[in-house]
């Protein structure tokens, strides 16, 4: 089959369901975007799988399961979203056995194969029918931000913090499992360490 290759736009907070996030996939090629909505955990999940420099102080499940896969010499080939029944989104993880070269495909909620998926580096696709039936075309292209528009719109004046307190906030917010605050703060220490370089 003809598999479209999804990339990882960004996640953000559903306007219209409480509680709930959007996981946007956008198609290379047409730009069509594929909206899924995900729970808070599978957000934060992913969101840790993306940012490969914060480490949470205990295993979340997607982490453990890593863990297992990579301990049974099994590897994420890629994720697959197949189909989509009522709004709701079906995919299949494949796997493949490094020694054995075994192949091994389990069905899982879009969330969960995301989730690994970036754990593992490994493509996420759909197939043309997905696509024409939940994608959208959206125009993504927001006009760049200064530093200082940037700064202020930091929840809680991160800006105006020295780096010490910042990396401290971080250490905490890692501690507490505040993966949101962790992410914030991570990204204000990186756009000051791109400022100096």
């Amino acid at each position: 089959m003809d598999y479209k290759k999804l990339t990882i736009r960004g996640i953000s907070y559903s306007q219209t369901q409480s509680g709930a996030y959007a996981l946007l996939l956008e198609h290379e090629e047409s730009n069509v975007k594929l909206p899924v909505v995900i729970g808070n955990f599978e957000a934060q999940s992913i969101s840790l799988g993306l940012e490969k420099d914060i480490h949470p102080p205990r295993p979340l499940t997607h982490d453990l399961f890593s863990k297992f896969v990579l301990a049974t010499h099994f590897e994420i080939t890629s994720v697959i979203i197949y189909q989509i029944i009522d709004g709701v989104f079906f995919s299949n993880i494949n796997f493949k056995n490094k020694t054995t070269e075994e192949e091994l495909i389990l069905d899982a909620r879009t969330s969960d194969a995301v989730a690994m998926a970036v754990r593992f580096d490994a493509p996420i696709y759909t197939t043309q029918q997905v696509l024409n039936e939940a994608g959208i075309l959206l125009e993504l292209d927001v006009p760049s931000k200064s530093a200082e528009t940037v700064e202020e719109e930091v929840e809680g004046n991160l800006s105006r913090l020295p780096m010490e307190e910042l990396n401290k906030l971080l250490e905490d917010a890692v501690k507490d499992e505040d993966f949101d605050a962790a992410l914030e703060i991570q990204e204000e220490i990186k756009r000051r360490k791109n400022k100096i370089d």
